[in-house]
């Protein structure tokens, strides 16, 4: 078998639990910031996912900011969402986000227009997250587009998706098609209330999910009680439970100390859980918050470069 471009991918293969963060290119065109986010990752993520236009909102490219997040140190991670491009598009931004350094690619619908700050935009949705996963397979395998067309030196990306393992009337077969197309990995939404994560985990496992690709779980220090009830009533598939939530009440304005401990209690609970390969540490535009949790939990030092 050819070794595996991506660092990422050679980490999961390894059986390592793996650890990955995020950057959000901000809306600006100086890339000061990128680099910033990056250089606090280094050495505490072994990949950082690029966002894209987050919130349907205009942000800077998710490419220019994989070119910066790899000249920092970090393997980037692309994100692409099908909402804004056509195949052609996406067939382009997949070639040129391989040669600027990004070696995994995560897969994404986007957020519904109607959300973000360019509500009467169109969107594309040529190709359904499913197809862009296949077009990115077949690149990997068989080196065409989606024209028949050949690839001279063509990507071979680690391949991931989401996943909402909480959701209400949750569903594995949605997952497997993906997988069944050629995803590897896939990163959950955020999780906090371990025992029911641990129940859908026993779910997929007998459906031999955990064998056919990498469970990355979404993690992220909350703040405040008013961040975290914000995110269980407006974010779908997040619960934050109750006990939790007493709990950063109770902890006033150490909240965000008891956040980052409560943070580090999950993540030591789902290493546990056989078939999580990972953690997905998420700041929300805190990398100190994220440096902490990793730091607390165990993390490092991480892998090294050539893992």
């Amino acid at each position: 078998m050819t070794r595996p471009a991506s660092r990422l991918e050679r980490i999961v293969r390894s059986g390592t639990f793996c650890v990955t963060a995020e950057v959000v290119p901000p809306r600006s065109g100086e890339g000061a910031k990128v680099e910033e986010q990056a250089r606090a990752l280094v050495g505490y993520a072994d990949a950082a996912n690029v966002t894209d236009n987050p919130t349907a909102s205009a942000h800077m490219s998710p490419l220019a900011g994989a070119a910066m997040v790899a000249r920092a140190g970090i393997e980037p991670t692309i994100q692409l969402t099908v909402r804004d491009r056509n195949r052609l598009a996406l067939s382009a931004d997949l070639l040129g986000a391989w040669a600027l350094g990004a070696r995994n690619l995560f897969c994404l619908t986007g957020d519904p227009l109607e959300v973000g700050d360019h509500p009467d935009a169109i969107p594309a949705n040529d190709l359904d997250v499913t197809e862009l996963v296949g077009l990115a397979a077949r690149l990997r395998t068989e080196g065409t587009l989606l024209s028949g067309r050949e690839v001279e030196a063509p990507p071979r990306y680690f391949i991931g998706v989401a996943e909402s393992p909480l959701a209400p009337k949750y569903d594995p077969w949605r997952l497997e098609v993906k997988l069944d197309a050629g995803a590897a990995f896939f990163m959950t939404q955020i999780t906090y209330d371990v025992e029911a994560l641990s129940a859908w985990a026993d779910v997929v496992r007998e459906r031999g999910i955990f064998e056919r690709a990498a469970a990355i779980i979404g993690v992220a220090p909350l703040r405040s009680a008013k961040q975290a009830r914000f995110l269980n009533e407006r974010v779908p598939g997040v619960t934050v439970p109750d006990d939790v939530l007493h709990a950063l009440d109770e902890a006033g304005p150490d909240a965000e100390t008891e956040g980052t401990r409560q943070t580090i209690e999950v993540i030591r609970q789902l290493r546990e859980i056989p078939g999580v390969a990972g953690v997905h540490v998420m700041g929300m535009g805190h990398e100190d918050a994220v440096r902490r949790v990793i730091e607390g939990a165990g993390l490092l030092p991480r892998p090294t470069a050539t893992a």
